[in-house]
């Protein structure tokens, strides 16, 4: 099973450090975010790994090379120019069966096998991870009727998203929606699949997930993986990288 991994991007939300680092290099606790992503990937089955490059690339390429040490097969794809959320998927060759794709900076305990499998059984051309993402409004919040009536209020209430975890399964046919040169992301994506009516299948997941964008995310994730390393890190990944 391949998995296509986006780490081409600047990360420019956490300046001043992706000055110097790539962002799935920066260190959570003793390990590089994307060490985290690759050992839970080869615990899933996912050995044959493409890793797309960009801004500092040369540095990811430099730590993880040919990726034997973490028992994973990995090659990289460097962008000449950017191409957005999802553009490099154009440049990778030999897309023949259905295959993952994900950003390189997220931390979650998600199955990647049995998103894969789902995606499988869905018939669906895209499956897509969804996490309800919780978002606190810190104001009271009004209900109210169609004659502007109050009818109900809510203090600093909790509402929920469903929001893309930024983790993917495409069948090989799509690889042609994206254009071969210039930016184009998830959001263009979405846009030509639901003009199009391609199916899509979304894979529901209510366990951990932190997409590392901003500095307060980067700080939480040093606290999710102290609190949950046993789940992030999964056992029989922690014996690849030993063995």
């Amino acid at each position: 099973m391949r998995v296509i991994i986006q780490a081409g991007g600047k990360g420019t939300r956490l300046h001043p450090y992706t000055h110097v680092l790539p962002k799935p290099l920066m260190p959570i606790e003793d390990m590089p975010i994307l060490e985290i992503v690759i050992r839970q990937l080869v615990h899933y089955g996912f050995t044959d790994i493409v890793i797309t490059v960009g801004h500092l690339g040369h540095l990811l390429m430099a730590v993880f090379g040919d990726g034997k040490h973490w028992g994973a097969r990995i090659e990289y794809n460097v962008e000449d120019e950017p191409r957005g959320t999802l553009g490099a998927i154009a440049q990778v060759r030999d897309l023949h069966e259905p295959f993952l794709v994900m950003n390189g900076d997220l931390l979650t305990d998600l199955d990647y096998r049995r998103l894969y499998e789902q995606h499988l059984k869905s018939k669906a051309q895209l499956s897509i991870g969804v996490y309800q993402k919780p978002i606190p409004i810190s104001l009271g919040v009004f209900d109210l009727d169609a004659r502007h009536q109050i009818v109900g209020f809510r203090e600093k209430p909790i509402i929920q998203f469903p929001c893309s975890m930024g983790v993917y399964v495409f069948n090989p046919e799509l690889v042609w929606l994206v254009p071969a040169r210039g930016i184009f992301g998830f959001d263009d994506l979405m846009a030509v699949c639901l003009k199009q009516h391609i199916p899509m299948h979304a894979f529901l997941f209510d366990g951990l997930w932190l997409d590392i964008g901003r500095q307060e995310d980067y700080t939480q994730a040093s606290q999710l993986l102290t609190a949950h390393r046993a789940r992030l890190l999964p056992e029989k990944a922690a014996e690849a990288v030993n063995r």
